[in-house]
């Protein structure tokens, strides 16, 4: 038995990574595991139609950020003409809707299957092929829907409802499921099965992919047999931030949410403000402004990271902070041996496109209003789509305190922040991190979850900025899990999000 803690979107994915470590595997192989069992137990938010990175720290100290995100299609159309986009809004709650755009002109090249057989290979113990069964099995007969999974259904219900393929599985005789019904995807376990006799090649070559490719193709779309066959896992640095003697190693360029959580953990650094919501919502607001035209365009530039989170810059930008107080799954694993595993995968909202005879159900990237501030179809053929998932790890003197990540498209950097900050400045254990209200700025206000000092929200008010007050937790403020070892015992804990159904599993 391998001790450790596993917190995933889940129960059954938290359990199939926890049984992992009972049988001996260390944190990646666990964290795998989970992915593979979230494809089932959390479809349609991810799925081998979706991306992903996982940010591994090894018992050895090396840091290694694998990147299977989502790429943009195109190659080999001589003259693209994408379907039109279809506009769905999502309401989290009945007066916070968020428009996501999904069909066949949404999808991109995936690549979570790619990435998660390649880190099993350089990082974890076991096959590939003793991680698929469980999940495969559970395909086949069918996982219970708990409260919080039927909830995602239900605001989807619109993307999951607009083909036959996807109102087959989520809506059968035109009912959409409920909470105790069981979601069956036997396709799924027939590929889940396939992948572990012969590892991830035939979804990007061979009859399969074709197959994908030519239903997409078909139905307006820009997936083509050239953009799976040249998609390739990516192994990048990761983005390192400095904060209260801890250091932070995040999801770096092209992708976005990494380096803002970096930018923002270090201006606090320099505020030196713990616990004060005024200084967290104005590194907030200027973290937003940051993330403006320059900032898009130094994503693809080399060096961009070290120039964006350069000394100078980040010191001016305190100063004027000072003077003005302005469907995504995560899963974390840490062993006993100290290797740590921070896994962020995800479908976007997903696209409705499910694949007949396949198994997969696509990802709707290209349409995602976030990661496509410029406009949509902008990026050429073979390029990562920027992302704001940022899997994350903290390090005390080397050694991993914690592991952590976050769903919930634009909110993912501000849970992720606010979750680092109630470990570090709180010394809180993992759980009661997670559970910690949150707060979120954009579109010029601050929005907050209930639980905060009501003389901290008052003086944001006297300060000039706008506080809208949620009624209750909600899944809108993100989907952190979170492992955390504590500083002073070396006791391991974990937290599921409860406004995402997150469970987490201690072993040993």
């Amino acid at each position: 038995m391998s001790a450790g803690v596993v917190a995933a979107g889940h129960p059954a994915t938290a359990e199939a990574g926890a049984e992992v470590l009972r049988n001996g595997g260390n944190a990646v192989d666990a964290a795998v595991a989970a992915a593979l069992m979230s494809f089932v137990a959390e479809s349609p938010l991810t799925g081998p139609g979706a991306g992903g990175f996982m940010l591994v720290h090894t018992a050895a100290g090396e840091d290694h950020l694998l990147d299977f995100f989502v790429a943009a299609p195109g190659h080999g159309l001589l003259d693209p003409a994408p379907a039109d986009l279809i506009p769905i809004s999502v309401y989290f709650a009945e007066d916070a809707p968020q428009v996501f755009n999904c069909g066949p002109s949404s999808c991109g090249a995936y690549g979570t299957t790619a990435g998660l057989a390649q880190a099993l290979e350089r990082f974890g113990t076991v096959s590939l092929g003793e991680l698929t069964a469980g999940p495969a099995r559970a395909a086949r007969a069918g996982v219970e829907l708990n409260d919080m999974q039927a909830f995602v259904l239900k605001i989807l219900a619109p993307i999951l409802t607009s083909t036959p393929e996807a109102a087959a599985i989520y809506a059968p005789e035109g009912k959409l499921l409920r909470e105790a019904d069981h979601v069956r995807l036997p396709e799924l376990g027939d590929l889940l099965e396939r992948l572990g006799a012969e590892g991830p090649g035939f979804l990007y070559e061979g009859e399969l992919a074709d197959t994908i490719s030519d239903w997409v193709l078909e139905r307006g779309g820009l997936l083509t047999r050239e953009d799976l066959a040249a998609y390739e896992v990516v192994e990048r640095d990761p983005a390192r931030a400095s904060y209260r003697g801890r250091e932070i190693l995040t999801n770096p360029p092209p992708s976005s949410g990494g380096i803002l959580i970096a930018d923002a953990l270090e201006l606090l650094a320099r505020l030196d403000r713990p616990g004060d919501l005024g200084a967290l919502v104005a590194v907030m607001a200027s973290v937003n402004r940051a993330r403006d035209e320059e900032f898009l365009e130094g994503l693809r530039a080399e060096h961009y990271e070290e120039r964006f989170l350069a000394a100078e810059a980040l010191d001016r930008v305190a100063a004027e902070v000072e003077d003005g107080l302005g469907s995504t799954t995560h899963i974390a694993v840490m062993d006993a041996d100290g290797v740590c595993a921070s896994l962020t995968c995800s479908n976007g909202a997903c696209s409705g496109v499910v694949v007949p005879g396949t198994g997969v159900h696509l990802n709707n990237m290209l349409g995602e209003e976030d990661l496509n501030p410029d406009g949509f179809h902008k990026h050429a053929p073979g390029l990562r789509v920027p992302s704001m998932m940022a899997p994350t790890i903290v390090l005390r003197e080397g050694e991993p305190e914690a592991a952590l990540g976050s769903a919930g498209s634009n909110r993912i950097r501000s849970a992720i922040l606010q979750t680092i900050l109630g470990v570090v400045d709180g010394a809180l254990a993992a759980q009661a991190a997670v559970d910690r209200p949150r707060a979120h700025y954009e579109h010029g206000k601050v929005e907050v979850e209930p639980g905060f000092d009501a003389g901290a929200l008052r003086g944001l008010e006297h300060a000039g900025w706008t506080v809208e007050r949620w009624r209750e937790r909600n899944l809108y403020f993100g989907g952190v899990q979170a492992v955390v070892r504590d500083r002073a015992t070396g006791v391991l804990t974990g937290g599921g999000d409860p406004r995402r159904g997150g469970a987490a599993l201690s072993v040993g």
